[in-house]
């Protein structure tokens, strides 16, 4: 049986008080670090019968603070309830993050921690709560003795190829399209997701229809390129050879998602498609016409049968 988290918006949403220990950080991407650190609260709570919680900040505070306004997410919002849910966390707080919360002192975050969740234990890493980042770890250990919390710090030192996993390395690895560091950091494929739209129709005239995906404009795609990658509708996958780009030989300009799905004919428009990014095949390049590219096609599309074919 699947676990379900319950979801609510903000803190004063919670309905029922109870022992709770709650990690507190933006998630973004839910990574092996952040999954180790979950997965010891989890294990810690469940020794005392104690509710996990899990309060994220949306916009991403970066957003807010350094007016932010590039891709960066690692995924949607949803996409990291749902990882957060898979873990076993029982509650999850989407907590909005704006210049009211920014201003909120250490000490009134903490006291609401308190009143609405009935904190007993505050788990993180080397993060910071409050106005200017004031609580720090020895401030929040000291207000935890005046108001019957422990703070536990767990620097995961989760290692990927001899290398620290963390949210800033697998969106570098991103931006060089190197998708076996990504995955290898985030202990599964990175995925895109969005509805399936209408586009220029100029992969059906060459022989290669391509399903083009109307994804969320803020998550960080990999490096502009062409990708093995699994396509899944619902609960059918399928392979599709996918290029992120601005399709240069075309002239396009504005950066698409288009997915070929090898073996597969049908009308999905307004269908959702969710791609898993396993390995890229080639960066993009512009081609002398439709010919040249049509045959590069062909030969992508047959590296992609054999990569995916022999995973």
């Amino acid at each position: 049986m699947t676990h379900t988290a319950t979801r609510v918006e903000q803190l004063s949403d919670v309905t029922e008080r109870v022992p709770t220990f709650v990690a507190v950080g933006s998630f973004d991407g839910v990574h092996l670090g952040h999954q180790a650190v979950l997965q010891a609260m989890i294990s810690e709570a469940k020794a005392i019968g104690a509710r996990t919680a899990v309060l994220t900040f949306f916009p991403h505070p970066k957003r807010v603070i350094q007016k932010m306004t590039e891709p960066y997410y690692l995924g949607t919002l949803d996409q990291r309830v749902e990882l957060l849910s898979s873990l076993g966390i029982d509650l999850i707080i989407t907590h909005p993050f704006n210049d009211a919360v920014r201003q909120t002192r250490a000490a009134t975050f903490v006291d609401d921690l308190c009143r609405y969740l009935d904190m007993r234990q505050l788990w993180g890493g080397n993060f910071a709560l409050g106005y200017n980042r004031e609580g720090d770890i020895p401030t929040l250990r000291q207000l935890g003795e005046e108001r019957g919390y422990i703070v536990q710090q767990v620097e995961a030192m989760v290692l990927f190829q001899g290398e620290r996993v963390s949210s800033s390395r697998i969106r570098r690895s991103l931006l060089e399209g190197d998708m076996a560091e990504v995955n290898g950091c985030l202990g599964r494929p990175y995925c895109v997701s969005g509805t399936i739209v209408e586009g220029k129709k100029m992969g059906r005239t060459i022989g290669f229809p391509t399903a083009n995906v109307d994804f969320w404009d803020e998550q960080l795609l990999p490096a502009n390129g062409v990708y093995a990658t699994y396509a899944w509708l619902g609960e059918e996958r399928h392979l599709a050879a996918t290029n992120v780009g601005v399709r240069p030989t075309v002239n396009g300009s504005a950066v698409t998602v288009e997915a070929h799905l090898l073996n597969f004919d049908a009308d999905i428009y307004g269908r959702t498609l969710r791609l898993e990014f396993i390995d890229r095949i080639r960066p993009e390049m512009k081609f002398a016409g439709l010919d040249a590219l049509k045959a590069q096609i062909a030969a992508d599309v047959a590296q992609v049968r054999t990569f995916l074919g022999s995973n």
